[in-house]
């Protein structure tokens, strides 16, 4: 009854998580930190799961809620091999192999990116007055700042039911090359599967 309510609970890719593991950060000199979470069922022995493979039906999906002009397909291309490649290094080093045959474990990923927006309002920093109800001033935008945000997910799944996931995220810089872009997704899955298996 409590692995139904679990599932349940995960079926949102990245909204309904309860840290069960902590959150920490992690950068090399010149990128954006990743700030990783992660959920996990605690009624699944993970002790038993020993292989595991991309999921059948499909190894991961890209969302991108950026601009009209963004291809997903495109952007899978260049994401995907440096998520299997960096998968592919890390699993085995927590005892976990791929599998021959049926898994113990299956996994997918998901990639979403997006754009936010942060503002600052005169004296948004300063405290208000209280004796007279108001705050010190008028309120009016001193700056808008644009953000591109990225979102790594990793399910791991058993049975077809969720047991484990993983979410990094990082604030991308726009004048961010190429190669940067792609040793911060490198970070994002090292930093997510440092957490896997999780301790009891």
């Amino acid at each position: 009854m409590k692995s139904k309510a679990f599932a349940a609970r995960l079926r949102p890719i990245v909204t309904g998580l309860v840290i069960a593991a902590g959150v920490f950060t992690a950068a090399h000199p010149g990128l954006a930190a990743v700030k990783a979470r992660v959920d996990f069922d605690k009624t699944f022995d993970f002790k038993s799961a020993r292989t595991w493979s991309w999921n059948s039906a499909g190894a991961g999906q890209v969302i991108v809620a950026r601009t009209q002009e963004d291809d997903p397909k495109a952007i899978q291309e260049r994401a995907e091999p440096i998520i299997f490649q960096t998968v592919n290094a890390e699993l085995p080093r927590r005892g976990i192999k791929p599998a021959t045959s049926a898994p113990d474990l299956t996994l997918m990923y998901y990639l979403l990116l997006t754009v936010g927006s942060s503002t600052q309002t005169v004296g948004q920093f300063l405290p208000s007055v209280a004796q007279w109800g108001l705050p010190p001033f008028a309120p009016s935008t001193t700056s808008i700042s644009m953000v591109e945000q990225g979102s790594l997910v990793l399910d791991f799944s058993s049975n077809g039911r969720v047991v484990w996931r993983g979410v990094g995220e990082a604030k991308i810089d726009t004048d961010m090359d190429q190669k940067k872009r792609s040793e911060l997704l490198r970070d994002g899955v090292r930093e997510l599967l440092k957490r896997f298996p999780p301790k009891s």
